[in-house]
């Protein structure tokens, strides 16, 4: 058989359970022909690369990106400096000195860590005093709450009257029954953030893109699941309509997986519907849209993640954005539509709440439930959770380079046990559950987080040294707890291409390497089986494969 492309002397991680091990390949229409040994390379011609030992594993999948949302922050140009300060007062007198200094802004853009306040508010009247004229807006560090002025309430028309998405959850704070221009979560927060970018024009879009395309080939991201934008389906679909025309152009050579974000169950019919339209109206070669994304919860940090025990510091137990009533009724139509369900889920209870769900649909529908149910984030769970995942199919989606994060401030926040059980990957694994890796960032920037082996080097150490390739102050060398949860290099190799592969739903297709699926393929000049755990962030791939093209 004539061949386009064969490769010997290689040591190949296949990702395939039947035959994880080769030293040849070879590449024909941009899929593989033959996988295997040298010998069977006799009934193959075309040209050869001898790689002399290098390593070949499948191209990359993360999981659960934002693809469109890392684009509007690009668009937007700025995310905001970030206010170092001890107090409210602090802060506003920060503000307030640099619009003096800067004047003529049409916004300006701060960010600041809610820890800061000491427990006091920002008010609209606050920025009014400091900023009259123009837009002022301070989000907060986590990503999940904005403090604005008039102005920008003004712009948005957000009143008295407006309805929050989920009370407790994503809404407008208000004082005595008026909005005090805080908001809470993506669905109030993020329209105003990324309006700007709904002014950019297509080939502006294409350029931000064109960043995340070329920094994704450079590390051998060859497939990604797009988490969406929460309150803000114009911009979303409007990045969609520009990553279909780069397929369509031949420009695209990374598998997008798509979705359409709710954030409350009033929004599910209409959601629905409209993840249909966007079905017939995107699917292309390399892009695909099947799955409905629910944000569940909210973040730990700010106390809107869901507990099934109250938080230690304020006895509060977060919010869900759904009932298991609304929940087993979503599973089912999306179940009867033949589409997926992607879930945003932080908290134990929200992470609960999803398998209750699950499992009474299973129980009803038996094997005509068929859909894919991906919990994602699962920062902590409730020990009796975590063999409950393989059993009802659900898929365990982590994000492994936040593995190493602060304890004490988990104690704080859950008491000295349970503080020290988070991210627990390991004990999901180990139960047989489908786990899968993402790197969850919402911004390209330096694109420093979105970076696959930093999320491998993470999931193996959980502590970050000055050996990691991160940029970050925040080094610690001592392991995140529990130090059993620390993965294997297989595992996380796993977890970022066939099981990737199978959560996305594409596994007949991509994520490992075998005879029949196209060829997305990566040479290191590293062994990374071998490869040394601690600085494993600085891996790179010599060349970059998809479907049988080098791309890099």
């Amino acid at each position: 058989m004539q061949a386009d492309q064969i490769i010997k002397n290689a040591k190949i991680f296949t990702a395939d359970k039947e035959h994880p091990k080769a030293s040849a390949l070879a590449v024909k229409n941009g899929k593989f022909v033959y996988v295997g040994d040298e010998s069977g390379l006799s009934e193959y011609d075309g040209p050869v690369t001898d790689l002399a030992g290098k390593f070949i594993m499948p191209g990359i999948i993360d999981s659960h990106v934002h693809v469109t949302m890392g684009a509007g922050y690009d668009l937007v140009g700025e995310v905001g400096e970030m206010l170092l300060c001890k107090s409210k007062e602090e802060a506003l007198d920060i503000i307030s000195d640099y619009i003096r200094k800067n004047p003529g802004k049409d916004r300006y853009r701060f960010m600041l860590d809610k820890k800061h306040l000491k427990g006091n508010n920002i008010t609209k009247e606050d920025l009014d005093l400091i900023c009259p004229d123009g837009e002022l807006q301070i989000q907060e560090a986590q990503g999940h709450s904005i403090w604005v002025n008039s102005n920008i309430l003004k712009k948005h028309g957000i009143t008295d009257e407006i309805k929050d998405p989920v009370p407790g959850l994503s809404f407008y704070v208000r004082k005595d029954g008026h909005v005090t221009g805080e908001m809470s979560e993506g669905a109030t927060e993020l329209p105003i953030i990324l309006d700007s970018a709904m002014d950019k024009s297509d080939s502006q879009i294409d350029a931000a893109l064109q960043r995340w395309i070329d920094y994704s080939v450079s590390v051998g991201v060859t497939g990604v699941f797009d988490a969406g934008i929460p309150g803000f389906p114009e911009f979303h679909e409007r990045v969609y309509s520009r990553l279909r025309e780069l397929d369509r152009q031949g420009k695209l050579p990374i598998y997008v997986d798509g979705c359409y974000v709710i954030s409350a169950a009033w929004e599910a019919e209409e959601g629905i519907r409209e993840l249909k339209r966007l079905q017939k109206e995107y699917n292309t070669e390399h892009m695909r849209i099947h799955t409905l994304k629910l944000f569940m919860d909210g973040t730990l940090k700010l106390h809107s993640g869901a507990m099934v025990t109250p938080y230690a510091d304020n006895g509060e137990l977060g919010c869900n954005a759904m009932n298991l009533e609304e929940v087993v009724a979503l599973l089912k139509e999306l179940n009867k539509e033949g589409l997926d369900f992607h879930v945003h889920t932080v908290g134990e209870a929200s992470s609960r709440l999803v398998l209750d769900g699950v499992e009474q649909v299973r129980k009803e529908l038996g094997n005509d439930f068929r859909i894919r149910v991906v919990c994602a984030h699962l920062q902590i769970q409730d020990t009796a959770d975590l063999t409950r995942f393989a059993p009802l199919g659900v898929i365990a989606n982590f994000t492994p380079w936040w593995h190493s994060d602060d304890v004490n401030l988990y104690k704080y926040l859950f008491g000295e046990e349970r503080g020290q059980n988070m991210y627990r990957c390991k004990s999901v694994w180990d139960s047989g559950a489908l786990v899968t890796w993402s790197s969850d960032t919402i911004a390209y920037m330096d694109f420093a987080s979105w970076n696959p082996y930093l999320g491998m080097e993470v999931g193996m150490t959980r502590f970050v040294t000055e050996k990691t390739k991160i940029s970050t102050s925040e080094k610690r060398a001592d392991i995140f707890p529990p130090a059993d949860q620390r993965m294997s290099i297989e595992e996380m190799l796993l977890g970022y291409t066939i099981n990737g592969a199978k959560q996305l739903g594409i596994e007949k297709a991509r994520g490992s390497i075998e005879v029949g699926k196209d060829a997305d393929f990566l040479v290191f000049d590293k062994d990374l089986l071998t490869a040394e755990h601690q600085g494993f962030s600085h891996n790179m791939p010599k060349d970059v494969y998809f479907s049988g093209k080098k791309v890099n």
